[in-house]
């Protein structure tokens, strides 16, 4: 069937076509709740000064078929300015879904038409989830670029809930476990879950926040609270989220206030595990594993299938949800560099690097191989104990998904 496309600047205008895209969105297996309007609504209205929104629909009679809604801006490699392209959502989007039904050769002529719509030297799309086993509706767009790159941009333990976790876990996760409840138990904290709603989740997102700003992720400044884009972005779509029924906390309570809380994204029998923080003082207490405990006796209750750790760290992932994985799913990233100069120069810089970074890895680990031994000093020892207090809760940030 022909296909028709056209051009739109906001997913927020009144006639924009949300009947429409929901339905495109449920046609869409592997979508997630990142996908939803709720959502991309929130990031649109965080969107800077400086980036710009544009949505490419492609109909096919008058069933939407495609929907791609990409940012345009500016951003700076070795100092030279370059015009680039990101889904919306980028970056605290943790896994997405592209919203299409077309075949290959609608693609690729979806490819051109933002190319002469957006000139620009790179389009990449982060943290795309795949179906596995079949081919990507991408794959057309490699070979109509000066450059293309698929890289995995991370493996995501999940853990599919069964009758097996009415038991309790074995081996070193059920020593770790039990001792973290004692522990919560000889200080009279609880658990308590949470749905919230739109009457509740103002003052529950508060309540997070000042956890949050506490915690190491407030205090080296990369929390989903700290900065005010990523406050307003967060506040705008968890309310939206949580009108919807989206949102479910397990919140570790202490004389009526939060210390400890693990926040998640549910949808389709998935809990996308999006974000926890701690208050420093109750550090020793081992809350993570006990509120991921929570996540899978809810799971039990309410009859979900799966517990997602949302994103985690590409290497040295110490999410706790590693103990419990019965699999894992990966993200990509694709990158898709243009004929034009600016294109050709960015692509072919690429290529360079990645043929330069092994051999710069191998030089820094023979200097560090050589480098005679440092004494510890009180600077050292810190970062230690911060190093430490991160595993303890078992959740890295990479630098640049460092928010979760």
């Amino acid at each position: 069937m022909m296909v028709r496309f056209e051009w739109r600047t906001s997913l927020c205008a009144p006639d924009f076509p949300a009947a429409a895209y929901e339905a495109l969105r449920r046609r869409v297996t592997d979508h997630t709740p990142f996908n939803t309007l709720a959502w991309l609504g929130a990031s649109e209205q965080a969107l800077t000064a400086g980036e710009r929104l544009h949505i490419l629909l492609g109909w096919q009679g008058d069933e939407l078929a495609l929907c791609v809604p990409l940012v345009a801006s500016v951003e700076r490699f070795g100092r030279l300015p370059f015009r680039v392209l990101h889904h919306l959502g980028y970056p605290l989007t943790d896994r997405l879904a592209l919203l299409t039904c077309l075949d290959a050769d609608s693609m690729r002529k979806a490819l051109v038409i933002i190319r002469r719509h957006l000139p620009h030297a790179m389009l990449q799309l982060n943290e795309l989830s795949e179906p596995i086993g079949e081919e990507s509706t991408l794959t057309a767009w490699m070979a109509h670029s000066s450059t293309g790159e698929r890289r995995i941009s991370c493996r995501v333990p999940v853990h599919l809930i069964s009758d097996t976790d009415r038991q309790e876990v074995s081996g070193d996760p059920r020593y770790k476990l039990r001792r973290a409840r004692k522990r919560i138990l000889a200080y009279g904290a609880h658990v308590r879950r949470v749905i919230p709603d739109a009457a509740t989740i103002g003052p529950l997102l508060q309540a997070l926040g000042e956890v949050e700003a506490q915690s190491w992720k407030g205090i080296q400044g990369v929390g989903i609270f700290t900065s005010n884009r990523s406050r307003q972005w967060i506040d705008l779509a968890f309310t939206a989220l949580a009108r919807q029924g989206l949102l479910r906390v397990v919140l570790l309570e202490l004389d009526g206030r939060c210390i400890s809380y693990r926040l998640g994204l549910l949808e389709q029998g998935r809990l996308y595990d999006y974000n926890l923080a701690f208050l420093p003082k109750y550090a020793d207490l081992g809350s993570g594993r006990v509120l991921l405990e929570e996540w899978i006796r809810w799971g039990l209750d309410d009859n979900w299938h799966w517990i997602d750790a949302s994103r985690v760290s590409l290497k040295n992932s110490s999410h706790q949800l590693q103990e419990r994985m019965t699999g894992q799913l990966e993200h990509w990233r694709w990158s898709f560099y243009s004929w034009r100069p600016s294109g050709l120069a960015l692509g072919l810089t690429m290529r360079l690097w990645h043929q330069f970074k092994p051999w710069l890895k191998k030089w820094q680990a023979w200097r560090a191989s050589v480098a005679p031994a440092s004494p510890s000093t009180p600077a050292s020892v810190d970062k230690a104990s911060a190093t430490t207090e991160k595993n303890r809760e078992g959740k890295h940030a990479s630098p640049s998904h460092s928010q979760r």
